[in-house]
């Protein structure tokens, strides 16, 4: 059987250090079987990626962004469960997308994140989703994205 271990080997994809929150919040809670994910940021090479859809960077590097904003909700599920094994399923992403208000193609954005959570869990990763056009998020990240994960108790 594979894991989500060997499917980010196979993908050639390390998972970050989970990131410590930056205000007065917990990166994760769960109750009743379910996880709920605080917003993740993109991180690349230790740096928030930053910018704005639409108005200084593009689609492909939007979805970028949110296939890191993807890695970062994996490290934090790790940090939280302790075994990767433990997820049920991935049932929602809530993606937000710093943009230019003439930008709509934030559903392509969400692909980057989408698309990882399906490579990596199979049809566990397969998720209902929003995504939404925001003027700003914090640090100037250009993606951000919260999730509800179903868990296997410990």
């Amino acid at each position: 059987m594979n894991t989500v271990e060997d499917a980010l080997a196979a993908l050639k994809l390390k998972l970050p250090k989970a990131a410590s929150p930056v205000a007065d919040y917990v990166p994760a809670v769960e109750a009743d079987g379910m996880l709920f994910l605080s917003g993740q940021l993109p991180f690349k090479d230790g740096e928030v990626m930053r910018g704005r859809l639409g108005e200084d960077t593009d689609i492909a590097v939007g979805k970028l962004a949110a296939e890191a904003c993807g890695l970062m909700i994996v490290a934090q599920l790790k940090a939280a469960l302790g075994d990767l094994g433990r997820v049920e399923r991935i049932v929602r992403l809530g993606v937000f997308v710093a943009s230019d208000p003439r930008f709509t193609d934030q559903p392509k954005v969400a692909d980057g994140a989408s698309s990882l959570m399906v490579a990596l869990f199979g049809d566990r990763g397969r998720h209902a989703r929003s995504a939404v056009g925001v003027p700003v998020l914090p640090l100037g990240a250009m993606v951000e994205i919260d999730a509800v994960v179903a868990v296997r108790p410990a």
